[in-house]
């Protein structure tokens, strides 16, 4: 059984992370998702599905506006051959969430079977607040960078912050 959103942010609570969650109509795309933007200060991010060819996950975290060069990312995350997006049934297996919902979030519903590896952009992590849904596309959850850290490694999982962007490359991250 997938987690809810109340369990998703009760299990927040209970490492003492704070959060705060707004409700909006839900959003499927980063282009549609402008006006929830301007309403709701931090960074606001894009999250990439993705698998190998040897069948490993991976969720990529970035800013909503960047720049990822899927053609070579499997290069810097470790990935085996070229990279592909995972399908809806993968997404829902790993985390619990169906397209347009992808969150890091969705580590909650990966604990045990640790099969997705987090990769989070450099330029993303050196923004304070961050935002993310809380498992649906119709709130965002903002939390800090550092508690987004927390909150993955709580779930078992060790992220790889990492220079997957342009931006970040161009920033020397």
């Amino acid at each position: 059984m997938m987690a809810t959103r109340s369990e998703l942010l009760a299990f927040l609570d209970s490492l003492g992370l704070e959060t705060k969650t707004t409700d909006h109509r839900p959003v499927f795309t980063v282009a549609e998702s402008e006006d929830v933007h301007a309403m709701i200060p931090g960074a606001h991010t894009r999250n990439l599905f993705l698998k190998d060819k040897k069948g490993r996950i991976f969720l990529v975290v970035v800013l909503h506006d960047a720049t990822v060069d899927l053609k070579q990312i499997h290069t810097l995350i470790g990935g085996q051959g070229r990279v592909s997006f995972g399908n809806a049934d993968q997404l829902m297996e790993c985390l619990g969430v169906v397209p347009g919902s992808v969150t890091p979030f969705g580590l909650y519903n990966d604990r045990e079977a640790q099969r997705v590896t987090p990769i989070f952009d450099a330029a993303m992590m050196q923004h304070e607040v961050l935002n993310f849904h809380p498992l649906s596309n119709d709130a965002t959850t903002t939390i800090s960078r550092d508690g987004l850290l927390s909150f993955a490694r709580a779930c078992g999982h060790e992220p790889q912050v990492l220079a997957v962007t342009e931006e970040a490359k161009a920033q020397g991250l």
